[in-house]
Formats: C-alpha cells, sequence, structure tokens
C-alpha cells in the first residue's frame, strides 16, 4: 500500500471513530507503528487530525472531549492491565467511589465479585458493569444525563455526594500532568469528580501512558491530592510519559505500573477480581508528608495512607526512572521511587 493510500485510509478511521490506536492502525493499514507513527505525524502538520501519546484523534485541541465509542477505542489492553492491578487495592467490605469513564467501567466488572463492597457512582456504565453482582450494593447519584459519556452531572449529582464517606475513590480523565494534576475537557464532569474526591480519604487514579503529560481544560484533581496512580509502562521511545512518571513520584504520589502481561485475563469480572487474602500490589513513592492519625483520614490535599513498602531489586525503565519488580495480580508491578536530590 502507498503512504498516500496509507494516510487516506487513517484519516478516514480516525474520522469514523473520533479516536483510534496507533496499534490499531497499524493492523488495519498492515505496517508497523512505526511507519504509522510517521503518517499520523503527517497528518498532524497538514492539520487534518491531532496525535496522541497511543493514538490518533480528530483536531479540537483543549475543549474537545472525545464521546465513549471512540475513547472505548483508544489503549484497551492498557485499560484492562491497569483494571486488574487496580482492582487489588479493594478488600472485601469496602465502600469506594467509582467515576465515570471507560477505565473505571473496566475496573466496575473486576469488582463485581468482591463481597460486601459499597459502590458509589455517577457512571451508568459502571452501575450496569455491577448489576448483576448480588453481593455488590451499588448508590447512583443524582443529576443529569450527559448522554456523551454516560454520566450523571450537575448540582443534583453533587448535592447527592454531601455527607458521604468512603475509603477511596477511583478516577479517570482525560490527561494527567505532574504540574496541574487530573484534568478533562467538561466543566460538568470535573465538578463532579471535584465533589467525589471530597467523599474519599484516598485518590486513585486510573491512566494508561497515552494521558501521561497530556493537559485538558479543567482541572479536576491537583496532583497534591492524588495519592495513588495506577497505569501501564510507557513505550521505551515515550520521553514524555517516562518524565512526566518520574515528576509525578518526586511529588509524592504512590506510582504502580502494570507491566508486560497484565490484563491477561478475561473481561467482565472474571480476570482477576480482589478476594480476601488475595496479594496487593506494592505502590512506589515516598510517605506523605503529614502524619498518620487514627481511623479513617480525613479528606484534603495528600491524604493519609500507609508508608509504601522500600525497593526491592529491579530493572531500570529508560529515562532514569529507578523502578523495583514484584509479582503482582494480573502480571508485573512496578515501583517508583522520587529521585535522590
Amino acid at each position: 500500500m502507498f503512504a498516500a493510500e496509507r494516510r487516506q485510509l487513517i484519516l478516514e478511521m480516525v474520522r469514523a471513530n473520533g479516536a483510534v490506536s496507533l496499534r490499531e492502525l497499524a493492523r488495519v493499514v498492515q505496517t508497523s507503528e512505526v511507519t504509522v507513527r510517521r503518517d499520523v505525524r503527517a497528518l498532524e502538520a497538514e492539520g487534518l487530525l491531532d496525535r496522541r501519546h497511543g493514538g490518533a484523534v480528530l483536531p479540537g485541541g483543549f475543549t474537545r472531549e472525545s464521546g465513549f465509542p471512540q475513547k472505548s477505542h483508544l489503549a484497551t489492553a492498557e485499560k484492562t492491565a491497569i483494571a486488574d492491578l487496580a482492582a487489588g487495592l479493594v478488600d472485601e467490605g469496602e465502600a469506594v467511589v467509582v467515576g465515570a469513564g471507560t477505565t473505571t467501567q473496566e475496573l466496575a466488572r473486576r469488582l463485581a465479585r468482591v463481597p460486601g463492597l459499597t459502590v458509589v457512582t455517577n457512571s451508568l456504565l459502571v452501575a450496569q458493569a455491577l448489576a448483576h453482582a448480588n453481593r455488590v450494593e451499588v448508590v447512583m447519584t443524582g443529576g443529569t444525563l450527559r448522554g456523551s459519556n454516560y454520566a450523571l452531572v450537575g448540582s443534583g449529582a453533587e448535592q447527592s455526594l454531601q455527607g458521604l464517606r468512603v475509603s477511596r475513590a477511583f478516577l479517570s480523565g482525560s490527561g494527567l500532568t505532574a504540574e496541574r494534576g487530573l484534568s478533562t475537557s467538561n466543566m460538568l464532569s470535573a465538578s463532579v469528580d471535584r465533589a467525589l474526591v471530597q467523599a474519599a480519604a484516598e485518590v486513585v487514579v486510573l491512566a494508561d501512558h497515552t494521558k501521561l503529560g497530556t493537559d485538558t481544560m479543567f482541572q479536576t484533581v491537583p496532583t497534591d491530592v492524588i495519592t495513588r496512580l495506577v497505569t501501564d509502562e510507557p513505550p521505551p521511545h515515550d520521553d514524555r510519559a517516562l518524565t512526566e512518571l518520574q515528576a509525578l513520584a518526586d511529588q509524592g504520589v504512590q506510582i504502580a505500573v502494570a507491566g508486560p502481561g497484565a490484563g491477561s485475563g478475561p473481561a467482565g469480572g472474571e480476570g482477576g477480581p480482589a478476594a480476601p487474602g488475595r496479594q496487593q500490589p506494592r505502590l512506589g513513592g515516598p510517605p506523605p508528608a503529614r502524619g498518620t492519625e487514627e481511623g479513617l483520614p480525613l479528606p484534603g490535599p495528600r491524604r493519609n495512607h500507609p508508608h509504601p513498602p522500600g525497593p526491592g531489586p529491579g530493572a531500570t525503565l529508560r529515562g532514569a526512572m529507578p523502578l523495583a519488580e514484584q509479582p503482582g495480580p494480573g502480571g508485573r508491578v512496578a515501583d517508583l521511587a522520587p529521585r535522590r536530590r
């Protein structure tokens, strides 16, 4: 296939889906991801699409947000790996809040078999994934339905979260940077996510490597409020994502990286739900600056959480990030430690 034909097909796929991963583009045009990346760069130079880490999207800048059908085609394997790893953080009998998003939907499928769990959510997709889990109680917020991502937003959603107290919040978003934290392209979604954060003792962000280093219009969770980040391992050539991970670790965010082989279990809750006695992923990063109080920690910047285990024998991921390896649910877990100053 000639370059012009490849690029025309790539453009047609992006226009049809809104967003397509490089892996999927390479599969369809039957060439390498390196060649596809070069084609995407050329199309971006013509203003026909925008590059994202791991994919290509319709042009639109800070204010554009892809809908659920488009997002569901981006970084699917990575989202599965992240969901497998994050599910290991949840224990029997806990109460958690789970925000809207395709990654949190994958997490919900794995939480369906956690006995005694209570899940508060503003996402219809999360609720649907848990609808037939007879040992999980699902609490929906009020609010107005936002059809593009099947989430309840607005004052009704925010008011229904007042007075709520849970152990942790699991949130996703459109972008994550060390400078601004988690962000999204929609003001109403950002406002509800902030209300979800206020209800939780700690905040766990689920973000695949394509979102690292991406900044969007509305800040939802500042970096100093993020307790943990669960992500996948960036490709060796992705210097921006690697640099962003190190910067997040330097600011005190505990980071769990799902390595190769994670996310291999079946979807739909069969491939790695948390269970009593299951090994928890070890999370890197320094302990929080604040001391640990007895009982449930209070909401607020840098929520209290247990001190992470010390580093173990490890490898080095390109980008000068110290890593330690330990087996974890669904695959390898890599721990990031802060740089020595």
